[in-house]
Parts: C-alpha cells; sequence; structure tokens
C-alpha cells in the first residue's frame, strides 16, 4: 500500500519530536502493509515548513529508515493550507508536490467552516499547471451535513483523500457515517492515515481498507490510485461496486 499522508519528519510540525519517534511510525507503517508513505509536513502560518526543511528531512528520515532495516520508502510532500499554499511561488509549491509529484498537491481541508473559494482556488492552480488532493474533508461539518457540497470539486478533478481513522470511526460517528456516503456516492478516490505518532498508527490502513469488505475497492483506494498519483499517471477505472459488508452493515 501507500500512504500519501503523514506527519512523519522529527520536529518539524505537530507530529514526532525526535527521530526515534519517527522511526517508530515507520516501523508500524510497513508492519501495516505500506511501502511508500509520503512525508507531508503541515505547510501554514502556525507550522510554515519551508521546502528546503522538508526535502531535508526526507532525505535524512530516508537514510535513517535504511539503517534501521526499515524497508519503506519516505516520499516528499507537504499538506498545504489553502490559502498559504496560494501565497506560494509555482516552484515552491512543486517543490512541495505529493509523493514527488511536483504537479499534485495535498490541500488541508479545515476543520470547521467551509471555503466559499475553494474551487476558484481549484481552478486558480489548475491554470498553473497543479491538480489538487484535498485532505479529511469527511471531517468538516458542513461536508457532513452535506457531502454533496463536494461534487462540484471531484467533477473538476479534485481527489478526495479519506483519514483510515474516520472510516474506522476512530474519529467519530459523523466522520465515519460521511466518509460512507462519500464512497458510495463515488466522491473519495484514495485512503491515507495521517499519522502524527506511532501509537495513531496502531490501527492502520490495512484495517480501513479491510472494513470496505470490497477488496478491489480497498485496492483502488490504497494502492492503484496512489500510485497512480506519484506516477503522474492517469487515474485507473474505479472498481464497478457490487453488494459489500461495509462498516458491518449490507450495502448494494
Amino acid at each position: 500500500m501507500i500512504d500519501l499522508h503523514s506527519h512523519v519528519l522529527p520536529g518539524v510540525d505537530d507530529g514526532p519530536r525526535t527521530l526515534d519517534e519517527s522511526l517508530a511510525i515507520l516501523r508500524a507503517a510497513a508492519e501495516d502493509g505500506i511501502t511508500r508513505i509520503a512525508a507531508t509536513p503541515h505547510v501554514r502560518d502556525d507550522h510554515p515548513t519551508s521546502p528546503e526543511t522538508m526535502e531535508r528531512g526526507v532525505d535524512e528520515l530516508n537514510r535513517a529508515a535504511r539503517d534501521a532495516g526499515i524497508p519503506i520508502d519516505v516520499l516528499p510532500g507537504g499538506e498545504l493550507d489553502i490559502e498559504y499554499a496560494a501565497r506560494l511561488d509555482d516552484a515552491t509549491l512543486a517543490r512541495f508536490g505529493l509523493g514527488g509529484n511536483a504537479t499534485v498537491l495535498l490541500l488541508e481541508c479545515p476543520y470547521s467552516g467551509w471555503p466559499l473559494d475553494l474551487r476558484d482556488v481549484v481552478f486558480r492552480l489548475a491554470a498553473r499547471g497543479f491538480s489538487v488532493v484535498l485532505a479529511h474533508p469527511e471531517r468538516n461539518p458542513d461536508v457532513q451535513a452535506d457531502p454533496e457540497l463536494l461534487r462540484p470539486l471531484v467533477d473538476a478533478g479534485v481527489l478526495v483523500q479519506l483519514t483510515a481513522a474516520s472510516i474506522e470511526g476512530r474519529a467519530g460517528s459523523s466522520a465515519r457515517r460521511t466518509s460512507r456516503v462519500l464512497l458510495d456516492g463515488g466522491l473519495a478516490q484514495l485512503i491515507a492515515g495521517d499519522a502524527h505518532a506511532p501509537q495513531v498508527r496502531a490501527v492502520g490502513l490495512a484495517s480501513a481498507a479491510a472494513g470496505l469488505g470490497d477488496a478491489a475497492l480497498a485496492r483502488w483506494l490504497t494502492e492503484d490510485v496512489p500510485a497512480a498519483v506519484v506516477a503522474g499517471s492517469p487515474l485507473p477505472a474505479r472498481p464497478k461496486q457490487g453488494k459489500r459488508r461495509f462498516f458491518g452493515l449490507l450495502h448494494p
């Protein structure tokens, strides 16, 4: 599996403070079946991570993982605040490209309030040559009240990334229910861990994927789509949805 959202770099944002803590996250991720993980530190006013800091952290963490015998590759990236990203020039944005793809940006969906200009932001970024992955919108109360808010964005090419904790219910019943609605409505294309500490990964992508009750869909969300994002390849077709057990319930 490929995890395109993590806060694994030590001492950079609200993730691990030490290299040992970072390596503990990587060990847990590798044990969960993850072979590649994107380091996506916050890039916003309270954590104004520079591309130099991110790139240096990725290089150092990859070396440390190899030395520790952890079979996982750490990829570059960043989780960019929507307004903060708009202030960055093209060259800087490209260095934060998700998984090393300089044309794809991971934008942080706010946990409260819905940015009314988000579609305009997406179009402006597209005009500059960037496409968008939107992180954890299922945790936003406005999306929980009206998941169709995401339909125009998805129709415009935005990829929606759900958090494993939301799918499993660890982020609350509303996020869990909204994740189900988004998946059933074809409004989500990725699952990611968003790990900040090793214990957050005690239940990771593997159990979230298994909980979908649809092996083909799980593979698409955790392997096929993220691999296409990293490679800059066309998105593979979504598997046809049959009857499946989702969160313990039977869905058509």
